[in-house]
Protein backbone atom coordinates (compact mmCIF):
# COMPACT_ATOMS: atom_id res chain seq x y z
CA UNK A 1 0.00 0.00 0.00
CA UNK A 2 2.91 2.61 1.06
CA UNK A 3 4.75 2.09 -2.32
CA UNK A 4 1.66 2.92 -4.45
CA UNK A 5 0.81 5.80 -2.26
CA UNK A 6 4.11 7.05 -3.21
CA UNK A 7 3.73 6.24 -6.61
CA UNK A 8 1.11 7.94 -7.16
CA UNK A 9 2.19 10.89 -5.81
CA UNK A 10 5.67 10.83 -7.70
CA UNK A 11 3.32 10.66 -10.78
CA UNK A 12 1.14 13.63 -9.59
CA UNK A 13 4.23 15.86 -8.72
CA UNK A 14 5.97 14.95 -12.56
CA UNK A 15 2.53 16.02 -14.42
CA UNK A 16 2.64 19.23 -12.19
CA UNK A 17 6.52 20.01 -12.88
CA UNK A 18 6.10 19.09 -16.64
CA UNK A 19 2.89 21.88 -16.87
CA UNK A 20 4.86 24.72 -15.37
CA UNK A 21 7.41 23.69 -17.61
CA UNK A 22 5.44 24.37 -20.98
CA UNK A 23 3.51 26.98 -19.66
CA UNK A 24 6.43 28.81 -19.02
CA UNK A 25 8.26 28.30 -23.08
CA UNK A 26 4.98 28.86 -23.99
CA UNK A 27 5.12 32.38 -21.87
CA UNK A 28 8.71 32.76 -23.42
CA UNK A 29 7.92 32.16 -27.00
CA UNK A 30 4.89 34.11 -26.69
CA UNK A 31 6.81 37.33 -25.71
CA UNK A 32 9.76 37.01 -28.06
CA UNK A 33 6.76 36.91 -30.84
CA UNK A 34 5.74 40.38 -29.39
CA UNK A 35 2.06 38.52 -28.85
CA UNK A 36 0.65 39.65 -24.95
CA UNK A 37 1.51 37.68 -22.24
CA UNK A 38 -1.69 36.66 -19.69
CA UNK A 39 -0.93 36.12 -16.37
CA UNK A 40 -2.58 33.84 -14.58
CA UNK A 41 -5.61 34.32 -12.45
CA UNK A 42 -5.75 32.66 -8.64
CA UNK A 43 -6.44 28.95 -8.93
CA UNK A 44 -3.86 28.89 -12.06
CA UNK A 45 -6.63 29.55 -14.82
CA UNK A 46 -5.66 32.59 -16.73
CA UNK A 47 -7.85 35.72 -16.93
CA UNK A 48 -9.65 36.30 -19.87
CA UNK A 49 -8.18 39.75 -21.08
CA UNK A 50 -10.61 42.88 -21.57
CA UNK A 51 -12.15 43.15 -25.26
CA UNK A 52 -10.78 46.95 -25.88
CA UNK A 53 -6.97 45.25 -25.35
CA UNK A 54 -7.40 42.86 -27.83
CA UNK A 55 -4.58 42.70 -30.41
CA UNK A 56 -5.54 42.85 -33.82
CA UNK A 57 -3.17 41.28 -36.04
CA UNK A 58 -1.13 43.28 -38.53
CA UNK A 59 -0.54 42.70 -42.39
CA UNK A 60 3.27 42.71 -43.14
CA UNK A 61 4.00 43.79 -46.66
CA UNK A 62 5.86 41.29 -48.48
CA UNK A 63 9.45 41.67 -48.77
CA UNK A 64 11.52 42.12 -51.73
CA UNK A 65 8.39 43.37 -54.09
CA UNK A 66 9.64 46.06 -56.34
CA UNK A 67 7.87 49.68 -56.87
CA UNK A 68 7.46 50.40 -60.08
CA UNK A 69 4.85 53.23 -59.22
CA UNK A 70 7.05 55.90 -59.87
CA UNK A 71 8.60 54.56 -62.87
CA UNK A 72 5.46 54.03 -64.83
CA UNK A 73 4.77 57.88 -64.18
CA UNK A 74 7.97 58.61 -66.03
CA UNK A 75 7.02 56.20 -68.75
CA UNK A 76 3.37 55.54 -69.28
CA UNK A 77 3.43 58.75 -71.77
CA UNK A 78 5.82 57.37 -73.78
CA UNK A 79 3.85 54.44 -74.83
CA UNK A 80 2.24 54.85 -78.17
CA UNK A 81 -0.74 53.42 -79.87
CA UNK A 82 -0.43 52.09 -83.43
CA UNK A 83 -3.31 51.70 -86.09
CA UNK A 84 -2.70 50.52 -89.77
CA UNK A 85 -4.78 50.39 -92.55
CA UNK A 86 -3.22 47.40 -94.97
CA UNK A 87 -4.27 47.53 -98.54
CA UNK A 88 -4.40 43.53 -99.94
CA UNK A 89 -5.19 42.81 -103.50
CA UNK A 90 -7.76 39.44 -103.39
CA UNK A 91 -9.55 37.72 -106.34
CA UNK A 92 -13.02 39.54 -106.76
CA UNK A 93 -14.33 35.85 -108.03
CA UNK A 94 -17.11 34.66 -105.48
CA UNK A 95 -15.86 31.01 -106.22
CA UNK A 96 -12.32 32.12 -105.52
CA UNK A 97 -11.90 29.13 -102.92
CA UNK A 98 -14.63 26.78 -104.24
CA UNK A 99 -13.12 23.67 -105.64
CA UNK A 100 -16.33 22.63 -107.81
CA UNK A 101 -15.44 25.58 -110.05
CA UNK A 102 -11.67 25.00 -110.13
CA UNK A 103 -12.45 21.50 -111.62
CA UNK A 104 -14.83 22.14 -114.28
CA UNK A 105 -12.92 25.78 -115.27
CA UNK A 106 -9.48 25.32 -113.88
CA UNK A 107 -7.26 27.97 -113.68
CA UNK A 108 -7.19 31.51 -111.58
CA UNK A 109 -10.96 32.58 -111.00
CA UNK A 110 -9.02 36.10 -110.42
CA UNK A 111 -8.03 36.14 -114.48
CA UNK A 112 -11.48 35.66 -115.40
CA UNK A 113 -13.41 37.71 -112.43
CA UNK A 114 -10.68 40.30 -111.83
CA UNK A 115 -8.94 41.23 -108.47
CA UNK A 116 -9.82 44.33 -106.15
CA UNK A 117 -8.40 45.85 -103.10
CA UNK A 118 -9.47 44.92 -99.52
CA UNK A 119 -8.63 46.87 -96.50
CA UNK A 120 -7.44 45.28 -93.40
CA UNK A 121 -6.69 47.01 -90.36
CA UNK A 122 -4.15 46.01 -87.32
CA UNK A 123 -3.19 47.28 -83.96
CA UNK A 124 -0.51 47.68 -81.77
CA UNK A 125 2.01 49.77 -79.79
CA UNK A 126 4.57 51.86 -80.12
CA UNK A 127 7.50 53.82 -78.02
CA UNK A 128 8.89 57.13 -78.57
CA UNK A 129 12.35 57.42 -78.85
CA UNK A 130 13.03 61.20 -79.55
CA UNK A 131 11.12 64.37 -78.74
CA UNK A 132 11.14 64.89 -82.30
CA UNK A 133 8.59 62.11 -82.95
CA UNK A 134 10.76 59.18 -84.16
CA UNK A 135 8.58 56.29 -82.59
CA UNK A 136 9.77 52.67 -82.94
CA UNK A 137 7.47 49.65 -83.07
CA UNK A 138 7.15 45.90 -84.69
CA UNK A 139 7.80 45.62 -88.32
CA UNK A 140 4.45 43.37 -88.21
CA UNK A 141 2.25 45.46 -86.70
CA UNK A 142 2.47 48.60 -89.75
CA UNK A 143 1.95 45.44 -92.22
CA UNK A 144 3.62 44.84 -95.67
CA UNK A 145 1.55 46.91 -98.01
CA UNK A 146 0.51 49.50 -95.06
CA UNK A 147 -1.67 52.77 -96.83
CA UNK A 148 -1.97 54.80 -93.52
CA UNK A 149 -0.60 54.72 -90.21
CA UNK A 150 -1.75 56.63 -87.28
CA UNK A 151 -0.28 57.23 -83.90
CA UNK A 152 -2.08 57.98 -80.45
CA UNK A 153 0.22 59.90 -78.29
CA UNK A 154 0.19 60.24 -74.65
CA UNK A 155 -2.06 63.26 -75.20
CA UNK A 156 -4.61 61.74 -76.84
CA UNK A 157 -3.15 63.02 -80.21
CA UNK A 158 -3.88 60.93 -83.05
CA UNK A 159 -1.01 61.95 -85.84
CA UNK A 160 -0.57 60.43 -89.10
CA UNK A 161 2.95 58.41 -89.21
CA UNK A 162 5.78 58.32 -91.82
CA UNK A 163 6.99 55.05 -92.48
CA UNK A 164 11.01 55.97 -92.46
CA UNK A 165 12.15 52.15 -92.83
CA UNK A 166 11.78 48.64 -91.96
CA UNK A 167 13.90 45.96 -91.26
CA UNK A 168 12.59 42.76 -91.55
CA UNK A 169 15.57 40.42 -89.93
CA UNK A 170 14.72 41.92 -86.83
CA UNK A 171 11.01 42.37 -86.91
CA UNK A 172 11.07 46.26 -86.02
CA UNK A 173 9.97 49.69 -87.89
CA UNK A 174 10.82 53.12 -87.44
CA UNK A 175 8.40 55.77 -87.62
CA UNK A 176 8.01 59.97 -87.56
CA UNK A 177 5.20 61.60 -86.56
CA UNK A 178 5.01 65.45 -87.14
CA UNK A 179 5.39 66.62 -83.20
CA UNK A 180 8.03 68.24 -81.08
CA UNK A 181 8.71 68.03 -77.35
CA UNK A 182 7.34 64.62 -76.77
CA UNK A 183 7.71 62.42 -73.81
CA UNK A 184 10.09 59.98 -74.37
CA UNK A 185 11.76 56.47 -72.42
CA UNK A 186 15.63 56.94 -71.87
CA UNK A 187 17.54 54.12 -73.77
CA UNK A 188 19.18 51.84 -71.43
CA UNK A 189 21.87 49.23 -71.86
CA UNK A 190 20.33 45.93 -72.54
CA UNK A 191 23.51 44.02 -71.89
CA UNK A 192 23.80 44.62 -68.67
CA UNK A 193 20.73 42.87 -67.92
CA UNK A 194 20.64 40.09 -65.38
CA UNK A 195 18.44 36.83 -65.51
CA UNK A 196 15.58 37.33 -62.44
CA UNK A 197 15.77 40.76 -62.80
CA UNK A 198 12.37 43.06 -62.87
CA UNK A 199 11.41 44.01 -65.88
CA UNK A 200 8.09 45.62 -66.40
CA UNK A 201 5.88 45.63 -69.56
CA UNK A 202 4.18 48.22 -71.40
CA UNK A 203 1.56 48.27 -74.30
CA UNK A 204 -1.53 48.25 -75.29
CA UNK A 205 -3.48 44.64 -75.28
CA UNK A 206 -6.48 43.86 -76.80
CA UNK A 207 -6.73 47.97 -77.80
CA UNK A 208 -6.43 48.31 -73.89
CA UNK A 209 -4.37 51.22 -73.91
CA UNK A 210 -1.35 51.77 -71.73
CA UNK A 211 -1.54 48.61 -69.93
CA UNK A 212 0.93 47.65 -67.88
CA UNK A 213 2.50 44.68 -66.17
CA UNK A 214 5.33 43.01 -64.21
CA UNK A 215 7.55 40.32 -64.35
CA UNK A 216 11.19 39.34 -64.78
CA UNK A 217 13.81 38.14 -67.14
CA UNK A 218 13.56 34.83 -67.77
CA UNK A 219 16.37 34.44 -70.17
CA UNK A 220 19.09 36.13 -72.48
CA UNK A 221 20.42 35.81 -76.13
CA UNK A 222 17.02 33.55 -76.91
CA UNK A 223 17.77 32.25 -80.87
CA UNK A 224 16.18 29.78 -82.82
CA UNK A 225 12.60 31.12 -81.87
CA UNK A 226 11.59 31.04 -85.04
CA UNK A 227 10.32 34.81 -85.07
CA UNK A 228 13.15 36.62 -87.24
CA UNK A 229 16.19 36.15 -88.59
CA UNK A 230 17.92 37.92 -86.49
CA UNK A 231 17.16 36.55 -82.98
CA UNK A 232 18.44 37.70 -79.82
CA UNK A 233 15.48 38.21 -77.81
CA UNK A 234 14.96 38.65 -74.09
CA UNK A 235 12.39 36.40 -72.53
CA UNK A 236 10.07 37.34 -69.73
CA UNK A 237 7.34 36.37 -67.69
CA UNK A 238 6.08 39.95 -67.79
CA UNK A 239 2.13 39.69 -69.39
CA UNK A 240 2.44 40.31 -73.24
CA UNK A 241 -0.75 39.62 -74.97
CA UNK A 242 -1.44 40.65 -78.66
CA UNK A 243 -1.75 44.40 -79.50
CA UNK A 244 1.25 44.63 -76.92
CA UNK A 245 3.75 44.08 -80.01
CA UNK A 246 6.04 46.90 -80.29
CA UNK A 247 5.65 48.41 -76.61
CA UNK A 248 8.80 48.90 -74.54
CA UNK A 249 10.34 46.63 -71.59
CA UNK A 250 11.37 48.77 -69.10
CA UNK A 251 13.78 47.92 -66.18
CA UNK A 252 13.11 49.42 -62.76
CA UNK A 253 15.66 52.22 -63.30
CA UNK A 254 13.31 53.67 -65.96
CA UNK A 255 14.83 52.75 -68.93
CA UNK A 256 14.24 51.43 -72.43
CA UNK A 257 15.52 47.62 -72.42
CA UNK A 258 13.57 45.82 -75.27
CA UNK A 259 11.10 46.03 -77.61
CA UNK A 260 8.39 44.01 -77.33
CA UNK A 261 7.98 41.60 -80.22
CA UNK A 262 6.09 38.53 -79.68
CA UNK A 263 4.66 35.67 -77.39
CA UNK A 264 4.76 31.74 -76.86
CA UNK A 265 1.35 30.60 -77.02
CA UNK A 266 -0.66 27.49 -77.50
CA UNK A 267 -4.00 29.30 -76.99
CA UNK A 268 -3.40 32.75 -78.50
CA UNK A 269 -2.99 34.56 -75.34
CA UNK A 270 -0.43 34.83 -72.07
CA UNK A 271 0.95 32.12 -70.55
CA UNK A 272 4.31 33.06 -69.71
CA UNK A 273 6.69 33.63 -72.14
CA UNK A 274 7.26 37.19 -74.22
CA UNK A 275 10.04 37.79 -76.05
CA UNK A 276 11.58 41.68 -76.56
CA UNK A 277 14.50 42.71 -78.95
CA UNK A 278 17.14 43.87 -76.79
CA UNK A 279 17.48 47.77 -76.94
CA UNK A 280 20.90 48.04 -77.78
CA UNK A 281 20.10 46.21 -81.35
CA UNK A 282 16.81 48.39 -81.54
CA UNK A 283 18.99 51.49 -81.28
CA UNK A 284 22.03 50.33 -83.67
CA UNK A 285 18.52 49.17 -86.12
CA UNK A 286 17.27 52.93 -85.56
CA UNK A 287 20.09 55.09 -86.24
CA UNK A 288 20.53 52.70 -89.81
CA UNK A 289 17.20 53.44 -90.68
CA UNK A 290 17.88 57.46 -89.51
CA UNK A 291 20.57 57.40 -91.72
CA UNK A 292 19.90 54.63 -94.78
CA UNK A 293 16.59 54.07 -94.85
CA UNK A 294 17.79 50.49 -94.29
CA UNK A 295 20.22 48.30 -92.09
CA UNK A 296 23.34 47.87 -93.30
CA UNK A 297 24.96 44.11 -92.44
CA UNK A 298 27.64 42.10 -93.82
CA UNK A 299 27.60 38.79 -95.73
CA UNK A 300 29.74 36.09 -97.32
CA UNK A 301 27.14 34.83 -99.97
CA UNK A 302 24.17 32.84 -99.38
CA UNK A 303 25.23 29.84 -97.42
CA UNK A 304 23.03 28.32 -95.49
CA UNK A 305 23.69 25.70 -92.47
CA UNK A 306 22.49 23.04 -90.04
CA UNK A 307 23.35 22.18 -86.10
CA UNK A 308 25.72 19.34 -86.16
CA UNK A 309 24.37 16.21 -84.71
CA UNK A 310 26.16 13.17 -83.29
CA UNK A 311 25.35 11.12 -86.53
CA UNK A 312 26.23 14.34 -89.31
CA UNK A 313 29.25 14.46 -87.00
CA UNK A 314 30.57 10.30 -87.16
CA UNK A 315 30.28 10.96 -91.10
CA UNK A 316 32.10 14.32 -91.40
CA UNK A 317 34.63 12.59 -89.38
CA UNK A 318 34.59 15.56 -86.42
CA UNK A 319 35.35 14.92 -83.27
CA UNK A 320 32.91 16.43 -81.47
CA UNK A 321 29.20 18.20 -82.18
CA UNK A 322 30.95 21.84 -82.33
CA UNK A 323 30.13 24.04 -85.07
CA UNK A 324 27.74 23.79 -87.38
CA UNK A 325 27.65 22.47 -90.77
CA UNK A 326 26.75 23.72 -94.36
CA UNK A 327 23.80 21.91 -96.22
CA UNK A 328 23.86 24.58 -98.89
CA UNK A 329 25.57 27.72 -100.88
CA UNK A 330 25.31 29.24 -104.14
CA UNK A 331 28.21 28.46 -106.57
CA UNK A 332 30.08 32.17 -106.86
CA UNK A 333 29.49 33.49 -103.82
CA UNK A 334 32.26 35.07 -101.83
CA UNK A 335 32.06 31.63 -99.69
CA UNK A 336 32.48 29.75 -102.37
CA UNK A 337 34.84 31.39 -104.23
CA UNK A 338 36.92 31.97 -100.53
CA UNK A 339 37.15 28.08 -100.60
CA UNK A 340 34.58 26.86 -98.38
CA UNK A 341 31.47 23.50 -99.71
CA UNK A 342 28.75 21.75 -98.82
CA UNK A 343 29.60 19.32 -95.88
CA UNK A 344 32.36 22.07 -94.59
CA UNK A 345 32.30 22.15 -90.40
CA UNK A 346 32.20 26.02 -88.99
CA UNK A 347 33.72 26.07 -85.85
CA UNK A 348 34.69 30.07 -85.15
CA UNK A 349 34.27 33.51 -86.91
CA UNK A 350 37.00 35.51 -85.88
CA UNK A 351 37.37 33.85 -83.24
CA UNK A 352 34.41 33.50 -81.88
CA UNK A 353 32.91 29.88 -81.20
CA UNK A 354 30.26 29.04 -83.45
CA UNK A 355 27.46 27.13 -81.50
CA UNK A 356 23.70 27.63 -83.96
CA UNK A 357 22.92 28.66 -87.14
CA UNK A 358 21.37 31.73 -85.74
CA UNK A 359 24.59 32.84 -84.03
CA UNK A 360 26.80 31.74 -87.23
CA UNK A 361 23.64 34.48 -88.95
CA UNK A 362 24.23 36.96 -86.12
CA UNK A 363 28.40 36.83 -86.25
CA UNK A 364 28.49 37.39 -90.24
CA UNK A 365 25.57 40.22 -89.93
CA UNK A 366 27.45 41.74 -87.46
CA UNK A 367 31.17 41.67 -89.57
CA UNK A 368 32.08 45.07 -90.97
CA UNK A 369 31.21 45.79 -94.66
CA UNK A 370 34.94 45.22 -96.40
CA UNK A 371 36.50 43.35 -93.84
CA UNK A 372 37.83 39.93 -94.24
CA UNK A 373 36.02 37.13 -91.92
CA UNK A 374 38.45 34.77 -90.49
CA UNK A 375 36.75 31.56 -90.75
CA UNK A 376 38.05 28.29 -88.82
CA UNK A 377 36.77 25.19 -90.76
CA UNK A 378 37.02 20.99 -90.45
CA UNK A 379 36.68 18.66 -93.38
CA UNK A 380 37.43 15.55 -93.42
CA UNK A 381 38.76 16.24 -89.44
CA UNK A 382 41.61 18.82 -90.34
CA UNK A 383 40.78 22.25 -89.62
CA UNK A 384 42.01 25.17 -91.89
CA UNK A 385 41.03 29.07 -91.72
CA UNK A 386 39.47 30.32 -94.29
CA UNK A 387 39.26 34.57 -95.17
CA UNK A 388 36.48 35.69 -96.89
CA UNK A 389 35.60 39.16 -98.01
CA UNK A 390 32.50 40.51 -96.36
CA UNK A 391 30.06 42.27 -98.36
CA UNK A 392 27.30 44.15 -97.99
CA UNK A 393 23.80 42.63 -97.34
CA UNK A 394 21.44 42.85 -100.19
CA UNK A 395 18.25 43.89 -98.80
CA UNK A 396 14.45 45.34 -100.52
CA UNK A 397 14.46 48.78 -100.30
CA UNK A 398 13.19 50.87 -97.34
CA UNK A 399 9.68 52.68 -97.81
CA UNK A 400 9.17 56.30 -97.14
CA UNK A 401 6.18 58.31 -97.55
Amino acid sequence: MVKRFLLSVLLVATGLVTGLALSARVAERDNLMGLPVEAPAAGGVAAPEPAAQRTTPVAVPMAGAPDFTGVAERTLEAVTNISAVQVVRRRASPFANDPFFQYFFGGDPGDMFGYGNRYESSLGSGVVVSTDGYVVTNNHVIGENNAEVTVAIGDRRELRAKVVGVDSWTDLALLKVDATNLPVVPWGDSSKLKVAEWVMAIGNPFSLNQTVTLGVVSALGRAGVGIATYEDFIQTDAAINPGNSGGALINSRGELVGINTAIFSQSGGYQGIGFAVPSNLVRRVVDDLKQYGEVRRGSIGYVEVSPLTTRLAEELRAPDTDGVVITQMTRGSAAYEAGLRPGDIIKAVNGQAIASPSQFVRTVADTAIGSTARIAVMRDGTTSTVRVPVERQQSRAARRR
